[in-house]
């Protein structure tokens, strides 16, 4: 053999193959190309000389991932002495380029490092329901990029070798991983194949992403953690065992079960810490959890001998979800020791926020309320969701979501007495705020018992507009209240006749509830109650909703809510059920929505626009003809005179995420002359001026109003117009702009002495139209008047100053009526 071609000398049965390792190779610079499948096989000939024969075989394909059936381009064989062989094998197989991991799939990708910075860490792999590390070997910051932006971050800063992080556990699941950056996931990149790796764990990589995240990147949520279905801790509940823990609602103590694989195991109480229980209440709703009495339990101990058990759990007490944990479901492989050998099942007892505590009961140790209260959640259809809040500097402002994670979302959570966090949320997916933003960068370890205790930056400092503020999803107890509402009849799931659960006489009943009264803070509280987000309608006439036979008794009536209550059971009603219209026709129903508008005035604009005019009454005869005058004006000897009228501009924002609309169709509309145009709503807005007192002073103008769209974001199409009755509202992220210098844009205080007074604007004041929060709907200034000039100051919309943020719907109901 003299390195010829001599085809005659393969044979077809093979006394050594090396083809189990078939590489797939990628071009480095045209990703898109066909791919180049080579196979070497080493073969050994019959004949007795110490001689093999490497064939290389040469296919190509524009099927990514697939092999063709088509005949070879080239085929080449040739003899070699088998030590040069052996040694050119060894090189080839070397330098093999990397080939991409088979069946990745949607990758997860997760990184492990100091709690208090969510954008770096060891990066970690999800495969086969097990995490694994990553090896350094040929990793850079191109490779760095593709997994930050994978995990919701803008980009990469760098990346770490050497197992920086710490060394990882269990399999090293991708080696040689090599990426061009551009691509959008770790699985669109090359490697050595799953498992495939000559590294050990001292090489784990680890990245170091930019904190901002991404526009589209939503929410982190705790499920995110979590391995495949069926493989994963799913859900925890305490068993009540003492009699006074089962009559308690909701269960606050009892024996810990976990839903593992889709039964549900018990714990076994050994090595059991307080940071455990700490973790279990917090997905159970409750902020802090309370010693136990162990020996007591031992002594009722419920537990059988068939039992399922999970081994052992360790907990650092700042994790979001026990899936967080070390778990050990079951004693190390070749110990023969039963699961739990003390036979004795974990008891929590969990310590409840003052939301969900009965009545009567008092807190065991006392509460900071000034230090309670320095945040808030706001715009959340659910109770324990919302933008997250924060008061500085005797004003409330929001925070930015760079850096923002479960950890510091959890902390919020159960500083308000509710449990851990469920989901933090994102570019403000619950809505805008239009004052200060306090706080970016926020960074807690789990432990803080106040936000404020975390370490964080000014808002200011790093760029964050409205667009980023932070929301959160806790997690709250089970009170069983969704149990006790229903609707039926309607057309979809989200609409029907409210239908409620009441003990009538001793016995648990279903019926209607009675219309009188039945308004959209009634309707916000079935919506609430019923997991359904906001009401869009509260219908007092459904006869032509079809309720559940047998439920058309009205067992509720005289329903007074303030809008904040978690079930129509907790608003105030009649003892005695007394419904005006009798059953039938007149039951109350609702219309539900997942999300609604929320109208914010621009309090700064209206301080900087405000001034006085005497206007003569020669050109106020449209303005009268609308009621924009103080009835002191129907006196007085037209034309000649004049009104002085305390003037500002008003530019109404939509903050909320959904489009606003008016109640009403076109048919009901009213055509103004004098403005030329169709009022959709007649009454949106009231201006008022009061004395400290909260008296009216100046006759309050109820505003008429055309709604549309006067100016939106750049890039941002304008939907509404009134012009040429076009359709008429307020779309999500734009405002409505009324200027100083139109008619009826003005407080007629004529007959207004000299001093000081509050200047008070509410919008949508009689709630025709649902919102995601009445609380912003108002707005006030300070007002000094000197008989010739006029200065406002300190205009702030809602509760932005008050530190009671808990003032009821009902409470601001009557301050805005003036009923003080």
């Amino acid at each position: 053999m003299n390195g010829g071609f001599e085809p005659d000398r393969l044979t077809s049965e093979p006394r050594l193959s090396l083809c189990h390792h078939t590489h797939t190779h990628t071009h480095t610079h045209t990703h898109t190309h066909g791919r180049t499948c080579a196979i070497l096989c080493l073969w050994q000939q019959k004949r007795p000389e110490v001689r093999v024969e490497l064939v290389i075989t040469v296919m190509f394909t524009h099927s990514p991932g697939a092999l063709t059936s088509a005949a070879p381009e080239v085929t080449i064989m040739w003899s070699l002495p088998a030590s040069f062989l052996l040694l050119l094998l060894l090189l080839l197989l070397g330098q093999a380029p990397p080939s991409r991991p088979q069946s990745l799939g949607t990758m997860k990708l997760r990184l492990v490092g100091p709690e208090s910075k969510p954008e770096e860490g060891r990066l970690e792999v999800l495969h086969q329901g097990q995490w694994g590390t990553v090896c350094d070997d040929d990793f850079a910051l191109q490779e760095a990029t593709v997994a930050c932006r994978q995990l919701g971050f803008e980009a990469a800063l760098t990346w770490a070798h050497s197992a920086k992080y710490g060394p990882g556990e269990g399999p090293i699941w991708l080696d040689n991983v090599r990426c061009a950056g551009t691509e959008s996931s770790l699985d669109q990149c090359g490697s050595n194949g799953w498992g495939v790796s000559d590294c050990s764990h001292s090489e784990d990589v680890g990245v170091v992403c930019q904190p901002q995240r991404q526009r589209g990147y939503l929410s982190e949520r705790v499920s995110n953690a979590l391995g495949p279905q069926g493989r994963r801790l799913e859900e925890v509940r305490l068993k009540p065992i003492l009699a006074s823990a089962k009559r308690r609602s909701p269960v606050t103590e009892g024996a810990v079960e976990v839903k593992y694989e889709g039964h549900w195991r018990q714990v076994c109480d050994q090595g059991w810490t307080r940071n455990n229980s700490r973790v279990v209440c917090g997905m159970l709703g409750f902020p802090s959890e309370a010693p136990v009495d162990s020996h007591y339990y031992r002594l009722k101990s419920l537990t059988k001998k068939n039992s399922f058990w999970i081994h052992r759990v360790n907990c650092l007490g700042t994790e979001p979800h026990m899936a967080n944990c070390q778990v050990q479901v079951a004693p190390a492989q070749g110990k023969l020791r039963p699961a739990c050998p003390g036979g004795m099942h974990t008891v929590v007892s969990c310590v409840a926020g003052p939301r969900f505590r009965p009545p009567k009961a008092k807190p065991g140790h006392k509460e900071s309320r000034a230090e309670e209260m320095k945040v808030r959640l706001r715009s959340g259809a659910q109770v324990g969701e919302g933008r997250v809040e924060v008061l500085m500097n005797r004003q409330w402002g929001t925070v930015c979501d760079h850096g923002w994670n479960l950890i510091s979302a959890s902390v919020v959570c159960r500083q308000l007495g509710f449990g851990s966090a469920r989901e933090a949320l994102f570019g403000a997916q619950l809505g805008q705020a239009l004052g200060p933003i306090h706080l970016s960068e926020v960074r807690c370890r789990g432990y803080e018992q106040t936000l404020s205790e975390c370490p964080s930056l000014e808002g200011s400092q790093n760029g964050c507009q409205h667009e980023n503020d932070a929301a959160v999803r806790c997690n709250i107890p089970n009170m069983g209240f969704q149990n006790q509402v229903r609707l039926a009849g309607g057309r979809s799931p989200e609409e029907g006749v409210v239908e409620v659960q009441v003990e009538v006489n001793g016995v648990q009943r279903w019926g209607a509830v009675c219309s009188d009264h039945w308004g959209l803070n009634e309707a916000m509280v079935a919506c609430r109650q019923l997991g359904l987000g906001f009401a869009n309608h509260a219908i007092k006439d459904t006869w032509y909703w079809q309720g559940t036979p047998g439920a058309g008794e009205v067992v509720m009536s005289g329903v007074r809510c303030s809008g904040t209550e978690m079930a129509l059971q907790q608003c105030q009603r009649h003892g005695p059920v007394h419904c005006s219209h009798g059953t039938g026709r007149f039951s109350a129903g609702v219309s539900c929505t997942d999300s609604a508008p929320d109208l914010v005035m621009n309090a700064q604009l209206v301080q900087e626009t405000a001034y006085l005019e005497d206007r003569p009454l020669s050109q106020l005869y449209c303005a009268h003809e609308e009621n924009c005058l103080s009835q002191s004006a129907d006196h007085m000897n037209w034309p000649y005179g004049h009104r002085r009228l305390l003037r500002f501009s008003s530019q109404i924002h939509n903050l909320g995420r959904a489009d606003f609309r008016p109640k009403t169709g076109r048919h009901s509309w009213i055509w103004h002359q004098c403005h030329r145009h169709y009022h959709s709503i007649e009454v949106f807005t009231h201006y008022d001026l009061l004395t400290l007192n909260g008296s009216k002073v100046a006759e309050g103008h109820k505003a008429s109003f055309c709604l549309e769209d006067t100016n939106c974001p750049t890039g941002m199409q304008r939907r509404y117009a009134c012009a040429n009755f076009g359709e008429q509202g307020v779309t999500v992220g734009c405002w409505d702009t009324y200027r100083h210098d139109i008619d009826c844009q003005w407080v007629d205080i004529t007959d207004v002495s000299p001093g000081d007074y509050i200047f008070q604007v509410v919008v949508n004041p009689k709630y025709e139209v649902a919102e995601s929060d009445f609380s912003n709907n108002m707005m006030r200034c300070r007002c000094k008047y000197d008989g010739q000039r006029v200065w406002l100051h300190n205009c702030h919309t809602g509760d932005s100053y008050r530190a009671n943020s808990e003032l009821s719907l009902e409470q601001e109901q009557r301050l805005r009526n003036n009923l003080i």
